[in-house]
């Protein structure tokens, strides 16, 4: 046999052989049960994130509640007497293009919190939201599409130790007002809430209560009858147009509430040991005094305490 005829014998054994194994070539199987559990995995990391965040602050302390409108009286025994917030007395000064506006009056800005200490609080809240995620369509914007409204100190207790301080922002152009209380502890978000104004329609009351702000003025129910002092409690929530004047009762004190662009806040102070059974009680008037909402008249807020 010639070289000439070898190469062809040769040639000719290599054809057959790819032409017997032409079916049994194809690509790796997609790992489709390792891809599964990936997919699981992400999945329940977000969600136990996004359970952290609602742990945090929107679920409340264990035992806390959350309000739906409105305020109730106070039982307690030998509070002190609360600081009280001074009504707006000018507008709002202008925001500045890089960051958010201003609270209406410096007594919303409380316990030594700088406005440049409020918005870091802010910003701190709005980083770490972006890191954990409330889901994909949420998107809570940029600290300069915000006004802050309050700033003050947060008490931690056995539900959520450690103290820090509350920061509570709304959207000033967004028509629903979309709000956020933000929670920060050593320089850090902690917790962020975020929810939405009162409600429209011809059944809403003149003023309604934030209906997640209860972590703003109590502690948790384990620790009724002890709780951490001096204790620092805010309320905030929403107010019609024909509201002129908001007071709030909490403890034996009322405090006269800032009014800030169709939102009131509300601030005082415990300094004495004292058990809290009823939420605080809320009173809204128009120009002339006359009253226009009583929180013990509002059937849909929840009077009493955990």
């Amino acid at each position: 046999m010639t070289e000439e005829q070898h190469e062809r014998d040769f040639e000719e054994q290599v054809r057959e052989l790819l032409s017997q194994d032409a079916y049994t070539i194809r690509p790796s199987a997609a790992p489709y049960p390792a891809i599964r559990r990936r997919g699981v995995v992400e999945r329940r990391r977000r969600v136990a994130a996004a359970g952290a965040v609602l742990v945090t602050l929107a679920a409340m302390p264990v035992g806390a509640y959350a309000l739906s409108g409105g305020g109730g009286g106070s039982d307690v025994a030998s509070p002190a007497p609360t600081v009280s917030v001074s009504q707006a007395a000018s507008p709002t000064p202008s925001p500045t293009a890089s960051g958010p506006a201003r609270p209406a009056t410096d007594g919303q800005l409380l316990d030594g919190i700088t406005f440049e200490q409020a918005v870091s609080g802010l910003e701190s809240c709005l980083t770490w939201e972006s890191r954990v995620g409330f889901g994909e369509s949420e998107n809570l914007g940029a600290a300069e599409d915000y006004r802050i409204i309050l700033a003050m100190n947060s008490t931690g207790d056995s539900n959520a130790p450690g103290d820090g301080i509350f920061v509570v922002a709304v959207q000033r152009d967004d028509p629903d007002q979309q709000r956020l209380i933000c929670n920060i502890r050593d320089g850090e978000a902690q917790g962020l809430n975020v929810g939405g104004g009162g409600w429209d329609g011809p059944d809403a009351p003149a003023v309604v209560v934030d209906s997640n702000g209860g972590k703003l003025y109590q502690q948790s129910f384990l620790d009724r009858g002890s709780w951490k002092l001096p204790f620092r409690w805010g309320v905030i929530g929403t107010v019609d147009p024909s509201v002129a004047r908001v007071t709030v009762s909490y403890g034996e004190a009322t405090s006269e509430a800032a009014l800030d662009h169709g939102w009131f806040v509300a601030s005082g102070v415990l300094d004495r040991q004292v058990t809290v059974t009823m939420a605080p009680r809320i009173k809204g008037y128009d120009a002339d005094g006359k009253l226009l909402y009583d929180s013990d008249q509002d059937e849909t807020y929840e009077k009493n305490l955990p």
